[in-house]
């Protein structure tokens, strides 16, 4: 049998693209060669992949062979990966590495992968959500202001000071970027007049510019914890415990510090009681639990003077220099490196299962240019797929022709892409098109740059909404319409939202979230549980799919076992229990980036208990009105709402929020509400969609509110270029008319 082939992909264009080097060589040096051939794989910062040849792995310095690349190492596409690895190691730090989109660009070619997954690694990389996700499990984490790059260029020292004191902060402070890591951007400041320089640079570090935090410094015992996954007994194995001694001169763990030998003082194990090392470890693990972390982690924070434990950062990717915290703590329980690099790839091995290489077809293609492609994706692998079909090909038929070159692509069951010309389109079915497709019509999803200027993501659920497609794109350099990465695989699942939003302050149903293999091992202790929180009637429905897809309304306690086995016989890891909501339910509209237009509500009516999916999409059977019968003050009241919500989860470009408004009348509360259902980052726009009606209402028509949802992706990826080119230029034939029925 062949040696495993394991890919170690380094590199990238984050700022700590050498720390990635520097992690990738350790992990090529230390894989068990009886069981494993090592891939190195080097992605240069305008985004080309290399099978980079050995002898540069043990360079110093990436510019020392970066130059040489092209002629002595052999450059592949990502559609390619699947001819050279079977798995990939992550060792790709910060920006495109780490945050979720490498993750969704290998979840969609369908390559396992090392680490977390997506929602964990967007929500790692961003130091805000993060604390606010921890802040809200009762957890500690240092108190600070968010300065947001616009903010950052014109702020005043003025301001800086009023803003401590309102924020009741003193210096020392430390000011350090939202995004990265290795301390990278990091300032400690003990004057305040040195802290809006230190702001302005951690915000400039990256282009482009990025928020900035500014939080207490915390005194106590600097900790680092790392811990992996024990999946031979299903529980987290925390490492030893390393305590982190400052140098006078810095005041914090530099980069200098973290990765020059010999530079920073570290006790490993922590200098510490049994009984702080252990809750330090309870802690660390509820953590990861909490943000849904896999397979390994590193987590920095504070036991502090006054006895607190709390939080600095959480890493999903930990770093692996040689002599590294991971290493370090490893070693005080008997593991070698190779121990734990093997480790880390056993983990993933048992958690996916048996993998099956799929080989990736080359095809010889052309190039084609034109100045506003828009490629629109529809089809996908969800039950939403046909709605996706009708909301691809309305998207086709209506985006201006004098605008845009319109590329239909449809996405297979197998999430490869296909171009499909106007006979395909026209079919009613997924099935049917599928059916049809042929070799020459595959477009590799690196090729993507060569096709379109612009990608119009018409999927709905699945990779097309969670995240998956959103990361990919934005690895491959791309603009999208719509949301993120991690507001994509937030809004995805519909318990963490509601969650997040309920933490943050809005109205939610009372939810109780079903773990499938729990109720199948003892269902009525798990049904028990949900009436104590709940009471009848209930509406249960999968906990990350749309389109009113097995959304039940129960009564009694045999329908709530029937509708959770039907979820269950889907193959769902989770069934998601709420409470039956009373009074008007409304459908939302919300177009924008930092500046968010509200559309008008509408209101959606229904003939039972729940809205079907024919009474969403077949024409005649469902009635909705829009405007919604609001009085003037309740109509405000939703639409600030609602602007709230979508702030709050950052969706950008556009999306529909359902909701529940309840008059101060039937309001448990006595005063008006809105309980936000869900959000919906890729609102269906099937000819008849609300959307449509809504944005009737102000003026705009179907043609232009789609050309505002382009403009807007183009406006949230300006900084976007597009400098990765597919290795085979290919071209591909564009819709630019209705074609005429054949005399």
């Amino acid at each position: 049998m062949r040696k495993l082939r394991v890919g170690i992909f380094m590199g990238g264009n984050s700022v700590e693209r050498e720390v990635s080097f520097n992690s990738g060589r350790t992990v090529y040096d230390h894989l068990n060669p009886q069981l494993y051939c090592p891939v190195p794989i080097f992605q240069t910062p305008c985004g080309a992949l290399y099978l980079i040849a050995w002898k540069f792995m043990h360079r110093g310095k990436i510019a020392d062979f970066e130059h040489r690349l092209s002629a002595e190492s052999q450059r592949i596409a990502w559609s390619q990966l699947h001819e050279h690895i079977d798995i990939m190691f992550v060792s790709a730090h910060g920006a495109y590495g780490e945050d979720g989109r490498l993750q969704a660009m290998l979840t969609l070619l369908g390559i396992p992968y090392t680490g977390s997954k997506i929602y964990a690694s967007a929500l790692c990389m961003d130091k805000q959500e993060q604390k606010e996700v921890i802040r809200a499990h009762n957890i500690a984490v240092p108190h600070g202001i968010v300065y947001r790059p616009t903010t950052c260029a014109t702020l005043t020292i003025e301001q800086l000071k009023h803003d401590l004191v309102t924020h009741k902060l003193a210096l020392p402070l430390v000011a350090k970027p939202i995004f990265g890591g290795s301390s990278l951007g990091v300032h400690r400041i003990t004057d305040i007049h040195d802290l809006l320089p230190a702001i302005n640079a951690a915000s400039t570090l990256t282009v482009p510019a990025q928020s900035v935090v500014v939080e207490e410094q915390l005194q106590g015992m600097e900790f680092s914890c790392s811990l992996l996954y024990d999946y031979a007994n299903n529980q987290w194995m925390p490492l030893s415990l390393t305590e982190v001694v400052p140098h006078t001169t810095t005041g914090f763990l530099c980069y200098d510090q973290k990765y020059m030998p010999g530079s920073a003082i570290k006790y490993t194990p922590a200098r510490c009681s049994a009984a702080v090392t252990n809750a330090i470890h309870a802690t660390c693990i509820k953590l990861l639990t909490i943000m849904h972390v896999q397979t390994m982690a590193r987590i920095d924070g504070f036991y502090t003077t006054d006895e607190r434990i709390v939080i600095i950062d959480v890493n999903p990717v930990c770093g692996m220099d040689p002599a590294s915290f991971l290493f370090r703590e490893a070693a005080q329980l008997g593991l070698t490196h190779r121990a734990v690099i093997n480790h880390i790839i056993a983990t993933e091995l048992h958690a996916y299962g048996m993998y099956n290489h799929i080989e990736m077809h080359k095809e010889n293609m052309h190039t084609f240019q034109a100045r506003k492609r828009v490629a629109v994706i529809c089809g996908g692998t969800t039950h939403e797929r046909e709605i996706s079909l009708a909301s691809g090909r309305n998207v086709i038929y209506k985006l201006p022709t004098d605008r845009y070159e319109v590329i239909p692509l449809f996405m297979a069951s197998d999430t490869r892409l296909y171009h499909i010309d106007y006979q395909l389109l026209i079919k009613n079915r997924t099935a049917e098109i599928e059916a049809a497709l042929t070799p020459a019509q595959l477009v590799n999803i690196d090729e993507l740059p060569a096709v379109a200027d612009f990608v119009f993501i018409a999927l709905h659920g699945g990779c097309g909404e969670n995240g998956i497609l959103q990361g990919t794109l934005e690895m491959l350099a791309i603009p999208y319409n719509g949301s993120g990465v991690l507001t994509s695989a937030r809004c995805m699942d519909k318990y963490i939202t509601n969650t997040y939003l309920h933490n943050a302050g809005f109205d939610v149903p009372a939810a109780y979230r079903v773990t499938i293999a729990d109720y199948q091992a003892n269902a009525q202790v798990v049904c028990a549980q949900i009436m104590h929180q709940l009471a009848f009637p209930l509406i249960v429905k999968p906990h990350d799919d749309g389109c009113s897809t097995m959304v039940y309304k129960v009564s009694s306690l045999a329908e709530l076992h029937e509708a959770i086995a039907t979820i269950a016989l889907d193959g769902k890891a989770y069934a998601l229990v709420e409470e039956y909501l009373m009074g008007m339910e409304l459908t939302i509209g919300c177009l924008g980036n930092d500046t968010v237009t509200v559309l008008p509500p509408t209101m959606v009516m229904r003939s039972d208990a729940i809205l079907t999916v024919h009474e969403k999409f077949l024409p005649g059977a469902g009635e909705n009105q829009t405007p919604a019968p609001l009085d003037a003050a309740a109509t405000l009241f939703v639409q600030e709402t609602i602007k709230d919500v979508y702030r709050t989860l950052n969706c950008r470009g556009y999306a529909r929020i359902d909701c529940f408004y309840q008059s101060a009348d039937i309001s448990p509360t006595g005063a008006q509400r809105l309980v936000v259902l869900e959000i919906n980052t890729l609102p269906g726009l099937t000819p008849a969609t609300c959307l449509f009606h809504q944005a009737a209402e102000i003026g705009m028509r179907p043609a232009e509110l789609l050309s505002t949802i382009i403009d807007l992706g183009f406006a949230e990826h300006a900084h976007t270029k597009q400098t990765i080119t597919a290795q085979k230029p290919v071209t591909l034939a564009a819709i630019t008319d209705i074609p005429q029925k054949q005399q």
